[in-house]
């Protein structure tokens, strides 16, 4: 200002950029976090122009003292402006944080705050460091072992009218500050007046006034693992809890809440609060937003409930997240959970509609009057428990729900109720019909118990329902299983019975297909040969027509195909479709030969793309990977229509 000039030093410092602007920095040690550092540095003056409430004050000079800081850059501009100083103007994009009550800048000024130095550092560097504490995903280690070496003070005061008051006292006569929860005179009741001074039954007025400042919230927040426990006191609950197993967080308060809980642990309880942090990822709206009430974007889960169920919404959520990133928010998901729930309580219905007693124990299975579909489906299982556990250790949550809906929608309900239903004909064996039901009982007890976590509400009902929990135990209380289910089994009958059941699975498949080429996907009475691969195709075939959807299956060693057919080679044989007068022969030859053509086509162009070192050196890596897998897709379909050409007669 003009009635108050004075000199402005000239310092050179490394935080200046030289490219940016004039190349020359204005540096106000008082209003911004970057100038006050360099101000330490190099001993400037500090002189702060703003009141607390954002107005300029007597240092602003005449001409700006008074005014609201947004007034008060213009008028400054309008100043320079007459004075004809103002060389010229450039515009630039500053990232400045706003309020998010207020939703105004926010406007750095300094301030006189309590800082706490960080306690037991270097013991909650290395305890991460070492492996001893295991971040999920592991990235956010590295993230971790950043913040900590590069650590500062922790401002803990907080001008809030709520909160934890700081407990600091100063003497009103003497200056003299004391700090402790209660004011040092035995003879005062602290009671609320409006001048924060605490008076006693005698109106006698103490000298000592309490810090108006709060503690941050997270202050109290990185006390939890252990002030929740009846610490400072050694409580038997302390004892049993201190240190637990995990802690589930968000990542964006790694270094709020984690961070600092760790070193809260270690300074007053003298170890480690957790073993193993898992971060979720956020759920996002389909823009990538993160999901608010400010913005409007964010669902009920409470209406998503209702319309669908709390386990359909829990499923659904845990199977589309995968670890440690974030999910963009898809109704669709609940809607496969909700899907997921009722193909469950179904599955489970069926096995009633069966009839018998429910097998409640979970002892290891025998292979007598069990079929290799029944041997098959207790091995995956099996393997389904080893599957999970090895997810479990890793906290691959997604990867979980990932392998229950399939095991359960895809080798239990599609492809091993669907062979069981001959084990439940009129005719069928009785003895066989027992042990695919002591099977059936054996899975589906494992399975809601697998379940249970992510989906309790339907497994306990199913529980319950079923009569697992006769006894009167919970599904809840269930460990998972350790034990296999095929532990009894002899290794190489087991493997005998799933390359068989695989086969029968794979033919099944193959002939369906083999139906849709010939447009005959909706016949169910259209009749097949099977030239047997071996003798023991014969006891399966009747399964094989099940799955397969179709009318007659002729197993036939000696057959030699003739005209009117169309064939495959299955893992069960050679299987011809008795075309007759159910499709045009010619008609077939000329749509399948069209097919191929375009197949072919396809597989051209890929090749083009991916021979091209400018296409894969530039594309993204998603549509690089599409290419090739639209190579091989081509090339497999061309394989299977030049197959069916071949075998059309």
């Amino acid at each position: 200002p003009l009635e108050n000039q004075a000199a402005i030093p000239i310092v050179g410092d490394d935080h200046v950029d030289f490219e940016f602007g004039t190349g020359v920095l204005k540096v106000t040690p008082a209003h911004d976090k970057a100038d006050f550092e360099i101000g330490q540095r190099h001993q400037l003056e500090v002189i702060d122009v703003l009141h607390p409430n954002g107005v300029l004050n007597d240092l602003a000079g005449k001409d700006l003292a008074g005014l609201d800081r947004f007034e008060g850059r213009k008028r400054a501009i309008a100043i320079l402006k007459e004075q004809e100083v103002l060389e010229k103007e450039e515009p630039h994009s500053n990232n400045v944080g706003y309020s998010e009550r207020a939703d105004v800048p926010i406007e750095p000024r300094l301030s006189e705050q309590w800082f706490l130095k960080y306690p037991k550092v270097e013991e909650s560097k290395a305890v991460v460091a070492s492996g001893e504490m295991k971040f999920y995903p592991e990235r956010w280690a590295k993230v971790y072992e950043h913040w900590m070496e590069n650590i500062q003070d922790w401002c803990i005061s907080r001008q809030l009218w709520w909160g934890h008051r700081i407990p600091v006292w100063y003497h009103q006569e003497t200056g003299e500050v004391y700090c402790g929860l209660e004011a040092p005179d035995d003879r005062m009741n602290r009671t609320d007046t409006t001048d924060r001074t605490y008076q006693s039954s005698e109106s006698y007025k103490s000298p000592w006034l309490q810090d108006p400042d709060v503690l941050d919230t997270w202050f109290s927040s990185w006390l939890w693992p252990f002030a929740t426990m009846g610490w400072p006191e050694e409580t038997a609950t302390l004892k049993k809890f201190y240190p637990t197993t995990d802690l589930v967080t968000a990542p964006d308060i790694l270094f709020f809440w984690v961070a600092r809980m760790i070193m809260a642990g270690y300074e007053w309880m003298g170890e480690l609060p957790f073993h193993n942090v898992y971060f979720t990822g956020i759920i996002r709206d389909k823009q990538g937003r993160k999901m608010s009430k400010s913005l409007g974007n964010s669902p009920d889960p409470l209406d998503l409930i209702a319309k669908y169920g709390a386990d359909a919404l829990r499923f659904g959520i845990m199977r589309s997240a995968p670890l440690g990133l974030d999910l963009k928010f898809d109704e669709s998901s609940i809607e496969e959970g909700r899907n997921f729930a009722n193909k469950l309580w179904n599955a489970c219905r069926y096995r009633l509609m069966q009839g018998g007693e429910v097998a409640t124990g979970d002892g290891a299975l025998t292979a007598d009057n069990v079929s290799v579909f029944a041997l098959d489906i207790a091995a995956k299982l099996d393997q389904l428990s080893l599957d999970l556990e090895a997810a479990y250790q890793e906290y691959s949550f997604s990867q979980i729900t990932g392998l229950l809906y399939d095991f359960f929608w895809g080798n239990y309900c599609d492809r091993f109720l669907e062979a069981a239903k001959s084990d439940f004909a009129a005719d069928a064996d009785p003895a066989r019909k027992a042990g695919t039901l002591r099977v059936m009982d054996s899975v589906i007890r494992r399975l809601l118990i697998h379940l249970h976590p992510f989906m309790p509400h339907v497994t306990e009902e199913l529980w319950r329902t079923l009569g697992y929990g006769a006894d009167g135990t919970f599904l809840m209380q269930q460990p998972l299983a350790t034990t296999l289910v095929l532990a009894r089994i002899d290794p190489a009958l087991l493997a005998e019975a799933q390359t068989q059941a695989a086969a029968v699975y794979d033919s099944a498949s193959r002939v369906r297909n083999l139906k849709t080429l010939c447009d005959l996907a909706s016949n169910r009475t259209a009749d097949f040969i099977l030239k047997p691969a071996g003798p023991w195709v014969a006891a399966v075939s009747e399964t094989l027509r099940l799955l397969a959807q179709c009318g007659r299956l002729k197993v036939d060693p000696d057959f030699k195909p003739g005209k009117g057919m169309a064939g495959t080679l299955t893992p069960c044989g050679e299987i011809f479709l008795l075309l007759g007068g159910l499709v045009d022969v010619e008609g077939v030859r000329a749509r399948l030969t069209q097919e191929r053509g375009k197949a072919a086509e396809e597989i051209t162009k890929a090749e083009a793309k991916l021979g091209s070192e400018t296409f894969t050196a530039r594309a993204p890596a998603e549509v690089v990977e599409e290419h090739r897998t639209r190579l091989k897709d081509s090339t497999a379909r061309v394989a299977q229509l030049t197959e069916l050409l071949e075998n059309l007669t």
